[in-house]
């Protein structure tokens, strides 16, 4: 056998040559307890310790949020975190727009609109042309009629409105509608479940127009509706627009029939496609679209 086999073989012994590990009473010496132990059963011991306790600490970090602790650490949780503070945000957003919405509705059905002052006639001419005779004449006429009415002592009550209104009041089946959008009429006014308009389908990117001359009295985004415009025209009547993909008219603004105030869409959770979702009211009640505008 080669001295190199030897002194593996002599090594080998080593680690299991027996130890005897006493502890004794350091004052009278008794022996308390004794151990036998060998090199090789040390190291199993101590190879087994560090491993438990490796173990466990992986364990803590991985299942407790001690793992945040850890300077550059960015796991799933707190990506998820993340997230749900986005959505809260977005959701308290959502809230804001509804109930700024809500608020104009409110004070349009009970006659608390303020008007911007009237547009310059001056500047109107100078950038488009004059429009004809018969159409200075009747918007004269609505222009008069809105400045008799005063729209702020509407209650909402029919018979109240009725003392009200002023007695050149035209009749809404005598007024001149212009169509929003020409299209088909996929869904019918139906007063009993609630759908208080029509809706029209027409392709995409439609412009829409306002059915007559009034005054934006709301323009914003509501979680069911989408982007919605309503104006505010003579004769205690307002019409809505809604599910735009684009609103082009601010709160404030004066609009001609005709003039565009929206880009058809389908923004909202209640639609189901491109389409314009339009309402009429007069007098605080929502009447049929359809007995006054023509869409097609």
């Amino acid at each position: 056998m080669s001295d190199e086999n030897k002194q593996e073989r002599s090594r080998w012994e080593r680690w299991q040559d027996p130890y005897r590990m006493v502890i004794r009473n350091e004052d009278s010496l008794q022996e308390v307890a004794s151990y036998k132990l060998t090199l090789l059963n040390v190291y199993i011991a101590l190879s087994a310790l560090v491993v438990l306790v490796a173990t466990a600490v992986a364990l803590f970090i991985a299942y407790t949020p001690a793992k945040r602790l850890i300077p550059g650490y960015s796991g799933a949780d707190h990506a998820e975190l993340i997230l749900l503070y986005k959505d809260l945000d977005s959701l308290d957003q959502l809230v804001r727009a509804q109930q700024r919405y809500n608020e104009g509705i409110r004070r349009m059905l009970v006659g608390d609109v303020e008007y911007a002052p009237d547009p310059p006639t001056e500047s109107k001419s100078a950038e488009t042309p004059p429009p004809p005779v018969a159409r200075v004449e009747e918007d004269e006429q609505l222009r008069q009629e809105v400045e008799m009415e005063d729209i702020r002592s509407v209650t909402g009550n029919p018979k109240t409105a009725a003392v009200n209104v002023s007695p050149r009041e035209t009749p809404l089946e005598q007024m001149n509608f212009t169509s929003p959008v020409s299209g088909s009429v996929s869904l019918k006014f139906d007063a009993g479940s609630d759908h208080f308009g029509v809706d029209v389908i027409a392709p995409k990117n439609t412009p829409i127009k306002a059915a007559l001359d009034g005054w934006v009295i709301a323009s914003d985004w509501t979680l069911e509706t989408g982007n919605t415009i309503a104006i505010q025209h003579a004769n205690n009547t307002v019409t809505f627009y809604k599910h735009n993909s684009a609103l082009l008219k601010k709160v404030g603004d004066y609009v001609r029939a005709g003039e565009a105030i929206a880009i058809i869409g389908n923004t909202g959770e209640l639609t189901d496609g491109p389409h314009l979702h339009f309402e009429l009211w007069h007098k605080g009640k929502a009447v049929d679209p359809e007995g006054f505008v023509n869409f097609r």
